[in-house]
């Protein structure tokens, strides 16, 4: 396990200091190269509420504490889990049958390597998508990804659940989208590249919880070996540690620990910025593990708070390309990634380079929620 810690990138920076500044341009260099590098980073934002992130927290506790009669009601599995609740033992790690995904876990040092997912069972992990899109001014093809939101049935929680969905969601929401403006910018591209490629795209604030109660034991997997689907992933600050990432440039297994102190959010890389950068930034793999320091916050938890329910939410936000927006690699980042490969940086690098075939936004999602069991 490494103890290698991510780049740390200052929004404070890119917000407060001339656009044209060679500080802003140095920064936005460090994005885009923390993301080539690692496929993840911390971003450093003085308008970030760590009360915001804890009232969400302490909801999202309340809402998975229910029985499971109650959050059933809150499920769509019509609508492939895209909006409301989808339930433990549902979400499979793609990579436990996709044999690329096998072959860059084969290629790890033993001792880096995720715990073993080849058995394919199901995360026992649940979550909660809630919408956080712009409606398009078009018809969509993919109307069940564009669904409306789902807010749960019962009254205590139902009544505090939008106010702080949206407050915490448009607050991770703004961040990713700086960080995504930045990034565009580190790597020769205009501003707005991505973001207006996102602008209706179907963004969720995705919770997820575990039980750890019920899965309590160490090295018991609540997500397994696994990359994200969408463009940008942002992250507040879990209770419970367990997130392991590994670095594209070495394939070391990095433990993800926030900053002790300070308004920080921890930004991945998804498929769609790897699509669309044709490699050059890769989806960040990682997984969700109960570890020593898991079963140590557990024990904090149960001193300080006896009366919470002991579940780990994750903080979580994705960030998509609009659904019918024309996914295709940009030549000037194809080019550069294929004189990464050539130059043999990458440890995931492999004799065929991966083909990125053209295809719509929301054909990309449909195809990964096969794989992961989410959609029919």
């Amino acid at each position: 396990m490494s103890t290698a810690t991510l780049p740390v990138v200052d929004l404070n920076v890119f917000l407060n200091q001339p656009a044209d500044s060679l500080a802003v341009l140095e920064e936005c260099k460090k994005a885009a190269e923390a993301l080539i590098t690692y496929g993840a980073l911390f971003v450093h934002d003085s308008r970030v509420s760590e009360e915001d992130n804890s009232v969400f927290l302490d909801l999202l506790e309340d809402y998975f504490a229910q029985p499971e009669s109650a959050l059933k009601q809150d499920e769509r599995p019509e609508l492939g889990y895209q909006v409301g609740v989808t339930l433990e033992n549902t979400e499979k790690p793609k990579c436990a049958v996709d044999e690329p995904c096998l072959n860059v876990i084969a290629r790890l040092d033993p001792a880096d390597r995720p715990l073993d997912i080849t058995a394919h069972s199901p995360d026992p992990k649940c979550r909660f998508f809630w919408k956080m899109s712009q409606k398009p001014p078009y018809e969509t093809r993919f109307p069940a990804l564009n669904a409306p939101n789902v807010v749960p049935e019962a009254p205590e929680i139902r009544q505090r659940w939008t106010p702080i969905m949206e407050k915490w969601g448009q607050s991770m929401k703004n961040r990713v989208e700086n960080l995504a403006e930045m990034t565009a910018l580190g790597l020769g591209l205009a501003r707005e590249t991505f973001t207006e490629a996102g602008r209706y795209g179907p963004h969720l604030l995705a919770p997820t919880a575990s039980d750890l109660i019920k899965y309590s034991k160490r090295d018991t997997i609540l997500a397994g070996f696994h990359t994200d689907l969408n463009f940008l992933t942002i992250h507040g600050r879990s209770r419970y540690p367990g997130l392991n990432i590994w670095a594209r440039n070495t394939g070391k297994r990095i433990a993800v620990k926030f900053p002790l102190t300070g308004r920080y959010l921890l930004v991945q890389a998804g498929k769609q910025l790897e699509h669309l950068s044709g490699g050059l930034i890769k989806a960040g793999f990682h997984e969700v593990v109960v570890n020593d320091a898991t079963l140590e916050a557990v024990e904090r938890r149960k001193t300080q708070y006896p009366d919470r329910p002991l579940i780990r939410i994750s903080s979580t936000f994705f960030w998509h390309l609009s659904s019918d927006y024309d996914l295709v690699p940009i030549p000037a980042l194809r080019n550069r990634a294929q004189r990464l490969v050539a130059d043999a940086m990458s440890v995931d690098t492999v004799d065929e380079q991966t083909v990125y075939e053209p295809m719509k936004v929301g054909q990309q999602v449909q195809n990964e929620l096969k794989h992961i069991a989410l959609m029919a």
